[in-house]
């Protein structure tokens, strides 16, 4: 498995993660993913084939070697993510020294609110320290108390949106001590354009390490990936197989299946590989991280073996060219004042 290198720690991070909101049930909530409630849903939304419970596919991706996390509060499912995990260290499968990522919501942006909801977290994943934890949104919203609503989620419990004035500048030095007390080893960004990511780094002690985007051959976004290069921040691609994930949310905004689009099928066929897995390797072989998602014990091996073969360079160009600019997950949608792609 090929890896990517965070600058300030040196630590390796495979190309390949695992969203830990891998357990899941049909329940969309207003941002848009995904969120587990109840075991018997869990049950009732994946295919009969290929599946075990949840804890069992935790411990399933885990010894196929999935081993980098990337988890948020607002999927709303840490407690059992870590009871997974727990059980896979418990039982010798995996150690602890493997890499977890976590990200901070929109409702705990002002400095004190930083430390406190990054311990809860921890305590509900059950370990000490996040390898890695983002900044979900550069969003800043109003402070909702976890005793009152855990996940909060983007509205108040009127259904409205409420706006925080904390700046990034504040939240990112909260995130510096979170690194300087030992709490998160390394720290970064997520759904930022170039030039907030410029902004950060004129005043950042701690640099980002990591800027983790939405990325697929239909939003491509060169110049970011290339500025993320330049300044030597890794990327991570979410929602890599485009619109895949979104069909049955009916948010694909119409857009064809990248799994089903000829180009990719003909490159699957010629390298005897699955288009999924063609999908992934364009994204890895030019060192971007990727965190496919999948219910089904042998997807999540097919995904694991992306890396087993390279594109030609023409091949990579054809796939690229399928760009369209089409974003799929866009805050905007919620609330116009929260167009932070503008």
């Amino acid at each position: 498995m090929s890896s990517i290198i965070l600058k300030r720690t040196g630590r390796k991070v495979s190309e390949l993660k695992i969203w830990a909101d891998l357990l899941v049930d049909c329940h969309l909530d207003a941002s848009g993913w995904v969120r587990i409630n109840a075991l018997e849903s869990l049950k009732w939304m994946m295919p009969k084939d290929g599946i075990v419970d949840s804890l069992g596919l935790w411990k399933a991706a885990i010894k196929a070697g999935y081993r980098l996390f990337d988890g948020a509060c607002d999927y709303g499912n840490e407690k059992e993510a870590g009871e997974g995990v727990r059980r896979a260290i418990q039982e010798g499968i995996v150690k602890r020294e493997e890499l977890y990522i976590s990200q901070l919501w929109n409702t705990f942006h002002a400095r004190e609110h930083v430390k406190p909801i990054t311990k809860k977290q921890l305590g509900l994943w059950g370990i000490d320290y996040f390898d890695l934890f983002l900044v979900h949104f550069p969003i800043a919203l109003q402070y909702v108390d976890p005793d009152h609503r855990y996940p909060p989620e983007w509205f108040d419990d009127n259904g409205r949106v409420q706006l925080q004035n904390t700046p990034l500048q504040e939240t990112w030095g909260a995130m510096e001590e979170l690194v300087d007390e030992g709490y998160a080893k390394n720290i970064g960004l997520s759904n930022c354009s170039g030039s907030l990511v410029l902004d950060v780094l004129r005043y950042a002690r701690i640099e980002p390490q990591v800027l983790q985007v939405e990325l697929h051959p239909y939003l491509v976004q060169t110049a970011l990936v290339d500025l993320a290069k330049t300044l030597n921040i890794a990327v991570t691609a979410y929602s890599s197989l485009g619109p895949q994930g979104y069909f049955e949310l009916s948010m694909d905004k119409g857009a064809q299946s990248l799994l089903r689009h000829d180009i990719v099928t003909q490159v699957a066929s010629k390298h005897n590989k699955t288009a999924a897995q063609v999908v992934l390797r364009w994204s890895t072989q030019r060192g971007i991280a990727v965190i496919p998602k999948s219910t089904e014990l042998v997807k999540l091996r097919e995904n694991l073996q992306s890396d087993s073969f390279n594109l030609d360079e023409d091949e990579i160009k054809a796939i690229t060219a399928l760009n369209i600019d089409l974003r799929l997950n866009n805050p905007a949608e919620i609330d116009p004042r929260l167009a932070i792609f503008a």
